[in-house]
């Protein structure tokens, strides 16, 4: 390639430069006009420069605005329709800036020169103009003799002179960044301008003009051009220069003055096409690699300088981390006998105000530590540490939610991080530790959830059972049941416990318990440090029964709690609220010191235990209460022996279960957690929030959001919910069936499955003989996602058969659906083997559950419909428990509506 590079010196040019030294670049004598300067980007950086340079813009335009005036620190500005308007008022200009759109920035450069013969300078912070109408503004420019910076730039600033025009060079405050000293920079990256000033002032180097090059296709002020007003300028010792992939700018450029190049961008090579700063075609032979080349031949260096391997000469040096420009810059000029302008500042490496381990006992390479922060943030730190839990900001939520996420490709839906899948490997406590306070928790969290939640569960002699069973005897469904039930556990019934948990918070955070509390349990924490002065009835003259059976409950489990050991050590007898708000305290400290939860989370806990234990015991019959028994269960053993999976068993089906069908039953609750955002019983839940406010919490009431999950729940959830199960039973009721986990059930699966699709494809030819459409599908086979491969599988079902396949399980309606499958391509029904889907899986693990009381007699069809409901209701509460609290943390007033727009009559 022909340089355009005259080579007899570094001044001459084959076209106009009118600026011979960078100090021409930006002066106090400059006269400011600003196109579009009540713009969004505009208004608020154009009121920084005129302050920062002493008042250099005169006047700015804005078509259609004209008497308008833009407020600068220093006295307003004035706006006119055009340029000529601005003039004609006697106000004179020399340098012009364009904020105007793509399409409009060249009329806008043809406005300026048009109009005024005092014009020799124009800086266009558009970026994006099209390479034609660059190319038309080039030409413009070289005819008339104006110089032009930019486009896609952020202007120039001089530190010796105090000035800036165009841009936002040194941010909102210039002069923190922008100290007067002896390196110029010029860089592709506007951003990066800034960044590499404080950079260099850190290390000792001050700054004398910063221009922000830009990086469209075409850069008017380039490289060549800036290292001729360098040579000119008796302030610059030196420079640097960013660089990215595009144009031939530098290796045009001919310095005569030490350099230190950063160049960036080696990823863009593997691209076809210009991208953000790209500035031409990736990929040629002006990529980054080529521009490490051309300056490594133009310093006589042979490798690129890192701190390790400080490569440089008298010339200067490259690097490709802008970090290494000052070290860089340094070695450079000692190498010409230069020392920097001033003493180092400091340096720009991490110093975190904020720092939490998450409990971990990391090396000390690793443990970053906390320095203090300068005033007056350092009194706003103060002030953030006394902040307990987090606080998530207010966003719109329709179709949206910070709980709950599905996996398009696997359908497998997660809940706050953790996937369906290994939640179904999780005790029930653990679930409702995920739902609400974002982990799975630990073992000591599952011993105090348990008694918690069982506390609540024995109904006897309360108006909850009433309710519920008056509903139940009515006929009407589960969900309405318990709907029932949860009406009742309104605001009032949790004042107490609320008015206790937020005591102890305040109380016990005041007196210094930390982070550390989540490995230690707080043993060592000395309670007596707590200030128990003027606590809210925590303690009662006469014994608490309830509050005495949750204690022995947590006791009997060997759950640890500095909150109860607190309240024990209190003259009196502690209530039943004040335990519940201990073992609340006890659960939520962890997740509100690593910011997991709001404060907001915290104080719902003792009103969503009781809720999930009201509903649980709602859920059976009425004859299942007594005074101190529950499904025959002693009271001892409910709080303090059973998990809440056998407690829950028993509430179904009115007896404690194996170990196999507690496993059965604790791989649902983690499989129907939730079913992502978009699920029916999730918008129920999250509209009764929206609609009551959640931005006024106190409004909120939980019980009611959660009968807004369980009024959007019906017989078709879980799984398709039913009709697997009526599906399976038909195929297996006069099988001769005894025990469905039995390895030796001696029921021919291959057999049975064969008179199964012969029945189905009766069924499908006589459907199309009557010329209906209407043909069922078999549920829990094929899936539209998991399809058109000759073998499908869908991964949850994968997932869930090789769980129990390590546990040495068998579940004999798992394998006929396997069978079935098989024997539907065998028979040529299907043109491909489905997929066994999650919903077969479902049915499977419910039926076996429930198959042996079927066969006894115990339960009928309808029973067994009501059971399948019931199962899926206990986890679909704790997911949408989820829903509710995030939508309550961070939802806005009734965002969950569709817009009148998107909505549509039938007819």
């Amino acid at each position: 390639m022909q340089s355009i590079w005259q080579k007899t010196g570094v001044g001459d040019f084959k076209y106009h430069v009118g600026i011979s030294s960078l100090t021409q670049v930006a002066s106090r004598d400059d006269r400011v006009c600003v196109l579009n300067i009540l713009g969004g980007e505009s208004s608020e950086v154009t009121p920084v420069s005129h302050a920062y340079s002493g008042g250099n813009v005169v006047f700015g335009t804005a078509p259609g605005k004209c008497g308008a005036v833009l407020e600068t620190p220093i006295g307003d500005i004035p706006v006119y329709n055009n340029v000529r308007d601005g003039l004609a008022a006697g106000h004179r200009f020399n340098s012009g800036v364009v904020y105007l759109p793509p399409s409009a920035a060249r009329d806008g450069v043809a406005e300026l020169i048009r109009v005024n013969p005092d014009l020799r300078k124009i800086f266009i912070i558009t970026e994006k103009i099209s390479v034609h109408d660059a190319r038309e503004i080039r030409a413009m420019g070289q005819h008339n003799g104006i110089d032009i910076f930019g486009a896609n730039g952020l202007g120039v600033a001089d530190s010796w002179n105090q000035v800036r025009i165009g841009g936002a060079l040194g941010g909102d405050k210039p002069g923190d960044s922008l100290r007067p000293g002896s390196i110029a920079i010029f860089s592709n990256s506007g951003g990066f301008s800034t960044t590499i000033a404080q950079y260099l002032r850190m290390a000792g180097w001050g700054t004398t003009t910063v221009v922000s090059s830009g990086k469209d296709v075409y850069i008017h002020f380039a490289a060549p051009e800036f290292a001729f007003a360098l040579a000119n300028d008796a302030r610059s010792k030196a420079a640097v220069l960013y660089c990215e992939p595009g144009g031939y700018y530098e290796l045009d450029a001919h310095f005569n003055k030490p350099v230190v190049a950063c160049v960036v961008g080696r990823w863009k090579s593997t691209l076809t096409r210009a991208v953000g700063h790209a500035g031409a075609m990736a990929g040629g032979s002006d990529d980054a690699l080529a521009k490490e080349r051309w300056f490594m031949e133009k310093f006589g260096v042979e490798a690129i300088f890192t701190p390790e391997n400080p490569v440089v000469s008298a010339k200067g040096a490259l690097v490709t981390n802008i970090a290494h420009i000052p070290a860089a810059l340094t070695a450079v000029m000692r190498a010409n006998a230069t020392m920097p302008d001033f003493a180092a500042e400091g340096n720009l490496a991490l110093k975190p105000w904020f720092g939490s381990d998450e409990g971990l006992d990391l090396p000390a390479e690793l443990r970053l530590p906390v320095v203090e922060a300068l005033a007056p943030y350092s009194e706003q730190v103060a002030l953030l540490n006394t902040q307990i839990g987090s606080v998530v900001p207010r966003q719109a939520m329709k179709d949206a939610s910070g709980a709950s996420q599905m996996d398009a490709k696997t359908q497998v839906s997660s809940l706050h991080g953790t996937s369906m899948l290994d939640a179904a490997k999780l005790p029930f406590e653990s679930n409702i530790a995920l739902a609400l306070l974002h982990d799975i928790g630990g073992e000591n969290d599952c011993k105090l959830i348990a008694p918690a939640v069982a506390a609540c569960i024995n109904l006897h002699g309360r108006p909850e059972l009433a309710a519920a069973q008056a509903s139940r005897e009515a006929g009407n469904a589960p969900n309405a049941v318990l709907a029932a039930a949860a009406a009742i556990v309104g605001p009032k019934c949790q004042e107490a416990a609320r008015s206790a948990l937020k005591f102890m918070l305040e109380r016990f955070h005041a007196a210094g318990l930390g982070t550390e509390f989540g490995a230690s349990l707080g043993e060592s924490f000395d309670v007596e440090a707590v200030d128990a002065a003027d606590h809210p009835g925590l303690t009662c003259e006469t014994p608490d029964a309830r509050a005495e059976a949750l204690i022995a409950g947590v006791e009997d489990r060997g759950g640890r709690s500095v909150f109860l050991r607190w309240l024990m050590t209190l003259p009196g007898h502690p209530t039943e609220d004040a335990v519940l708000a201990a073992i609340s305290a006890t659960l939520a400290w962890g997740p509100l010191m690593r910011k997991r939860i709001s404060r907001l989370t915290a104080e719902g806990l003792p009103w969503w235990l009781r809720l999930f234990g009201t509903l649980i015991g709602a859920s059976a019959d009425a004859g299942h209460h007594e005074s101190c028994r529950f499904c025959g269960i002693t009271e001892r053993d409910l709080l303090g022996r059973l998990s809440l999976g056998e407690i829950s068993f028993a509430a179904l089906l009115g007896r404690v279960p194996d170990a196999d069908d507690l496993f059965a039953f604790q791989t649902l609750v983690g499989l129907l957690l939730t079913n992502g955002p978009g699920a029916i019983s999730a918008q129920g839940a999250k509209g009764a929030v929206s609609a009551d406010g959640p931005e006024q919490p106190e409004r909120v009431q939980l019980n009611k959001a959660l009968i807004g999950f369980l009024t959007h729940t019906g017989y078709a959830h879980g799984g398709n919910g039913y009709e697997g199960i009526a599906y399976l039973n038909e195929q297996f009721k006069a099988s001769g069936l005894k025990d469905p986990s039995a390895k030796d059930h001696g029921i021919n699966l291959k057999a049975l499955a064969a008179r199964a699709v012969e029945q189905y494809a009766q069924y499908k030819s006589a459907k199309k003989t009557a010329g209906s459409l209407d043909i069922a599908k078999l549920p829990g086979v094929n899936h539209p996602v998991f399809k058109d491969k000759p073998v499908n599988f869908d991964p949850r079902e994968v997932f869930i058969a090789k769980l129990f396949e390590e546990r040495g399980e068998t579940n004999v309606f798992h394998a006929f659906y396997r069978a079935l499958v098989q024997q539907l391509f065998d028979a040529g029904v299907s043109r491909n083997v489905y997929c066994v889907n999650i919903d077969a899986v479902i049915a499977a693990l419910l039926l076996k559950m429930l198959w042996k009381p079927l066969q006894a007699g115990e339960i009928g069809e309808r029973d067994l419909e009501t059971a399948a409901f019931t199962i899926f209701l206990y986890p679909r509460m704790l997911g949408c428990a989820a829903e509710i609290d995030d939508h309550l943390n961070r939802g806005r007033n009734m965002d969950t509506r569709t817009q009148a727009s998107q909505c549509r009559f039938v007819v």
